[in-house]
């Protein structure tokens, strides 16, 4: 949440420092796994128009992300290049756009995209100073990036980790009960598990919550 709180307040400032704050707005897009997602902005208009090309599969901010290049429309009114874009773009209000990559050094891919409400709303000195600002904007995206790869990757360690704890403490119940060993106590948690479609964890849950003659039985792992 607070990596979250720190790119909308990345967005607010790159609209707020980068163009008239009462006729643009701006919103940043990640792409990780190829799958685009908008993880700020400073209005929800830029997250409609950010949808629209997600949804279509192209759009000037996937071109930039993609071609590693700032794509400008300075008139959606004469721009036939994303019609289904320029169409929503206009429903909003918009009159020009600007979408400059973000480099995250192979951690993902990320554009800033700034939207006006005026056809050619970024003058030549607006798209360089977009194009500098976006170098330093990177930095921030990046360390925001690999924090939340970092916590993900706890996360996942600790739900594995817990996992094998409960797989382990029904190996060696079922064990104890048939006096075989754990390669055959194995073989019956995954034939259970497979028999009910049931996953291997739960199974494994249930055989410890019967041999504690308690259904709210649980493990406890401190990651």
């Amino acid at each position: 949440s607070d990596v979250k709180e720190m790119l909308d307040q990345l967005a607010e400032f790159s609209a707020l420092t980068l163009a008239d704050p009462a006729a643009a707005f701006c919103s940043i897009t990640l792409m990780q796994w190829k799958k685009p997602v908008t993880v700020a902005s400073s209005e929800e208009s830029a997250v409609r128009l950010d949808e629209t090309q997600y949804g279509a599969g192209d759009g000037p901010c996937l071109a930039a992300i993609r071609e590693e290049a700032a794509v400008h429309i300075p008139d959606v009114n004469c721009a036939r290049r994303w019609p289904e874009y320029t169409a929503a773009a206009r429903v909003a209000g918009v009159g020009s756009s600007l979408s400059v990559p973000l480099r995250l050094d192979g951690e993902a891919e990320a554009g800033l995209n700034m939207y006006s409400t005026r056809s050619h709303g970024f003058t030549r000195e607006d798209i360089e100073m977009v194009e500098a600002y976006a170098y330093h904007a990177s930095k921030a995206l990046r360390v925001a990036v690999r924090i939340s790869q970092l916590a993900e990757a706890k996360a996942h360690l600790a739900a594995a980790l817990e996992s094998r704890t409960v797989i382990d403490l029904a190996t060696g119940a079922i064990m104890a009960q048939n006096r075989c060993s754990q390669e055959t106590a194995m073989k019956i948690l995954k034939i259970a598990s497979s028999t009910r479609n049931v996953k291997l964890r739960d199974i494994a849950a249930s055989v410890i919550a019967s041999v504690a003659n308690d259904p709210t039985v649980r493990t406890h792992f401190e990651p």
